[in-house]
């Protein structure tokens, strides 16, 4: 549907598979974030709505520095509250590989982390610039007793000695109009430039008096464009935010991602979502948009990857909601060949019953797209869930995600995490080869927001041909959770 552009001579390897390699084998399950909160003592911000988890870190994201594989840097909601958001954005930053972490809050993004315009913080994304400088992106909300619509911004935090130290937010977008809601942001700096990044994310726009916004979930009624905001000078100045794709009233955009093809040009995927059925695509579906030229102009209209076929994933002893990355896509891109990869959760296998990972790919620069596949191990009336994705060197593709195979009959809801790889032929479930990661822990002890919590989506990066995994997961008594990482090698 896109026809912007045609995909340069820059990418002559997109259809040749790489050689088959052995499966992964996981490091140790090492803490990254640390059992007292940064934050702790901080009740500037507890006049509520809602309940805070203190010392919880849940969503978090992952960065390695291309320039130095042993600094490994995560960030993450820190101190959870029930109604949406966190006090604070908490970091964890290694010099070591990931064997140990340095951790600490972004300074300034909050009230408890010392700023003074947004009470909470939520959304982490990380990505490193090629000259090893370090970014972070996250949601900032002002949430009121009355509880209702808050004013929303988002930050950006730079950091120049691999997250160790960071500088003052900068707040791209800062909307005092409670009709507005920022959500669900990225950011990515561009490989082949370190003086350009670009943050991205969508705006829900209520109408008046169409009472409280809750986005992701309410879509009926509102408008939510995508929105991006560009530095070309290494994140000391940020361009104005703007609309890059819209898709009028009652529809909107989630979960929008950037990747950068190796010829420069720039894929966004994200979930489209239609309440009227024009194109007859009402519902949810994973698409993209292309941008030749740093980000200064995109594709008009988005081309379909596929539909995403929603499922509400539930505690399955006792009904209770499990709040997962259902309607989240992810993207990731081989540097070298310039393929496009992209997993998100479906439910085309358990006839909308269960959740599945979903896989696609496309080897034209994000023309096509293959057919969905399930590449999860879990049984059919299984839930699997919150796949994250990225790809190694040596062309070979990650993912990672949650399920509960081994739930049983005893108390508790049992979850695990997993580890999948393929080298070629990605499209077959069976050249997909799992690992066993972390598990079981107990869901049930997760914080609740608006179900069982651990993130709308976990970190994952790669160094050379390893694997670094980020990921939440609860604690021993109820309401907690912490951030651990490990290495997956070959």
């Amino acid at each position: 549907m896109r026809r912007l552009f045609v995909v340069a001579a820059t990418l002559p390897l997109m259809g040749m598979s790489v050689a088959a390699a052995a499966a992964y084998t996981p490091g140790a399950v090492v803490p990254a974030s640390s059992s007292v909160s940064p934050l702790a003592g901080c009740t500037i911000a507890d006049t509520g709505p809602g309940v805070k988890y203190p010392n919880t870190e849940l969503e978090p994201s992952l960065a390695i520095n291309p320039r130095d594989p042993t600094n490994v840097v995560g960030s993450w909601q820190q101190d959870r509250w029930s109604s949406g958001a966190a006090a604070g954005s908490g970091f964890g930053a290694s010099a070591d590989g990931g064997q140990t972490f340095t951790t600490g809050a972004i300074p300034g993004v909050t009230f408890c982390s010392g700023g003074s315009d947004f009470s909470r913080a939520s959304d982490p994304w990380l990505t490193f610039a090629p000259d090893g400088t370090l970014y972070q992106m996250g949601l900032v909300e002002t949430k009121v007793p009355t509880g209702g619509n808050t004013p929303t911004g988002m930050s950006v935090s730079r950091s120049d000695d691999g997250g160790f130290t960071w500088g003052g937010p900068t707040f791209i977008a800062y909307d005092t109009d409670t009709s507005l809601f920022n959500d669900k942001n990225s950011i990515t700096a561009d490989p082949t430039d370190a003086d350009y990044v670009y943050a991205i994310w969508d705006r829900l726009d209520s109408p008046p008096g169409k009472g409280s916004l809750k986005s992701s979930e309410n879509t009926s009624g509102y408008r939510g464009p995508t929105l991006l905001a560009r530095t070309t000078d290494g994140g000391d100045t940020w361009e104005p935010a703007r609309i890059i794709y819209n898709l009028g009233t009652h529809n909107q955009t989630i979960g929008n991602q950037i990747v950068v093809l190796p010829n420069g040009t720039l894929v966004t995927l994200f979930n489209l979502i239609r309440n009227d059925n024009k194109g007859k695509i009402r519902g949810y579906n994973v698409a993209v948009i292309r941008s030749t030229d740093k980000g200064v102009t995109w594709d008009s209209n988005a081309t379909l990857v596929s539909n995403l076929q929603f499922v509400r994933v539930t505690d399955p002893d006792t009904g209770a909601a499990v709040r997962t990355g259902d309607i989240i896509p992810e993207v990731a891109v081989d540097r070298t060949t310039g393929a496009l990869y992209a997993v998100w959760q479906d439910g085309r296998w358990a006839n909308g019953a269960y959740s599945h990972v979903a896989f696609s790919q496309s080897m034209d620069g994000g023309r096509t797209w293959s057919t969905p596949t399930k590449i999860d191990n879990a049984p059919t009336n299984v839930n699997a869930f919150t796949p994250s994705i990225a790809v190694a060197h040596n062309g070979t593709v990650g993912v990672s995600y949650y399920d509960f195979r081994n739930n049983n009959a005893a108390p508790g809801l049992p979850t695990d995490y997993w580890f999948t790889s393929c080298t070629s032929g990605c499209t077959s479930p069976s050249s997909w080869s799992e690992t066993h990661v972390e598990g079981s822990f107990n869901m049930e002890n997760a914080p609740v927001a608006r179900g069982y919590f651990l993130g709308d989506y976990q970190g994952i990066a790669t160094a050379g041909n390893d694997f670094g995994l980020l990921f939440a997961r609860s604690g021993s008594s109820p309401s907690t959770s912490d951030v651990v990482y490990t290495k997956v090698t070959p």
